[in-house]
């Protein structure tokens, strides 16, 4: 009875109720549709072949099915999901779905017998990953020429398909990726995800050692360079300039008032006021040394004092010995001069090593002390009396200038 005009898929069914020998019936192209309606499908006890392809039909016809059907083609209909609950065909073999408006892979709730299923080009873009386990007698599954979305969800059924067994019918040709675009064509055998990035569980632990590690690598890093007490100095160092330019914004260079500002450890103060400062500032020409105990200004803080004494200096002497590297006052004077050399890009600083320093001896903060033995020539304070008038004449020679 294919290509009439029938509308009514209820009176079709009584209209077989009296066939005592129906065992096939051709319904397609026509236009029958099935609203649901509180009557209940008569159809004949004989009926095993019924194709109702090309209707009208909706998820409502599962409820207007024979009882003991075998073979069924629902293709081209508006069918979007097989509701479960509704059909119990349980002699059902073969079920054609093809050309709905599926999203899913149907369950087999209903169909216990079911053998091939076929749902070519419907809408289902990730299928069911356990369709085989609850349709355990399908012996072919036809469901290519779908827009798949290639992603995690589908990961699982492409490895459903390698357990399957080829029960995957156009394996792999017809399987392809629709979306997203730049997967486009690409067959579903082709597709690969890492475990890790389809499992959130995974990534998440992955995610968190990393960032464990990570911390824990730039905390040490932080501990052995002593990054917080360089962001401090820095910070000092930026709040100093900042009040000064608060303070007299009209002096925008700095006046060279000292040839030479001396760093020390107080425990070599001694040869610092008995041998530096007197063969310095007496004799031939006027040398004028920069010393904390009389030019620091009461009232500043030491941090700012040394600031300001570096930058009214035209050199920087450091002393070099054991002591001084055990000094957390000449790391910061270090520290500042240091500064200084680079952001005028100078030549300001003099190393006079007073005592032989071993390198175990100098602590892992004063790494620019280490970088500047290696790079830069320092005076060594001769143990000779007689290389001493050399000594004296090279260190006057290098802080020289007109003020």
């Amino acid at each position: 009875l294919q290509r009439n005009k029938f509308e009514s898929l209820l009176k079709v069914s009584f209209m077989t109720s009296r066939m005592k020998s129906l065992k096939y019936l051709d319904m397609s192209n026509n236009l029958l549709s099935y609203d649901g309606a509180d009557a209940r499908c008569q159809w004949a006890a004989s009926l095993t072949e019924l194709d109702l392809s090309s209707n009208q039909l909706a998820d409502a016809v599962f409820e207007c099915l024979p009882v003991n059907i075998r073979k069924l083609d629902l293709q081209n209909n508006q069918i979007s999901s097989v509701p479960k609950g509704m059909a119990d065909l349980k002699s059902l073999e073969e079920l054609n779905l093809a050309s709905n408006r599926l999203a899913d892979l149907p369950g087999c709730s209903g169909f216990t017998s079911l053998q091939f299923l076929n749902t070519e080009m419907n809408s289902i873009l990730t299928p069911s990953a356990d369709f085989f386990q609850s349709c355990p007698r399908v012996r072919e599954l036809q469901a290519g020429h779908n827009p798949f979305k290639c992603s995690c969800e589908l990961q699982d059924f492409i490895r459903l398909e390698r357990q399957s067994g080829g029960k995957l019918f156009g394996w792999p040709s017809a399987y392809t990726c629709e979306y997203p675009e730049g997967l486009r064509g690409t067959e579903l055998k082709d597709f690969h995800l890492s475990e890790l990035a389809c499992n959130t569980t995974l990534l998440l632990v992955t995610a968190l050692l990393l960032t464990l590690v990570l911390v824990a690598v730039v905390a040490f890093l932080c501990i052995y360079l002593d990054v917080p007490w360089y962001v401090r100095m820095t910070w000092q160092w930026t709040q100093t300039k900042r009040r000064a330019w608060h303070n007299h914004p009209g002096e925008q260079e700095t006046v060279l008032q000292f040839h030479a500002f001396i760093s020390y450890s107080e425990r070599d103060a001694l040869w610092v006021k008995n041998e530096l400062i007197p063969n310095l500032e007496k004799g031939e020409g006027c040398v004028q040394l920069c010393q904390h105990e009389r030019n620091f200004i009461p009232g500043k803080s030491i941090v700012e004092n040394i600031i300001n004494c570096i930058e009214k200096s035209y050199k920087s002497i450091f002393v070099l010995s054991p002591n001084f590297v055990q000094s957390e006052w000449c790391h910061y004077e270090l520290y500042f001069a240091h500064h200084k050399l680079f952001s005028e890009n100078s030549n300001s600083l003099i190393l006079i090593l007073l005592e032989h320093i071993p390198p175990y001896v100098i602590p892992a903060r004063y790494h620019k002390l280490k970088a500047l033995m290696a790079k830069r020539t320092y005076l060594e304070w001769p143990k000779e009396r007689s290389k001493r008038a050399l000594f004296w004449a090279n260190l006057r020679a290098a802080i020289n200038i007109n003020l």
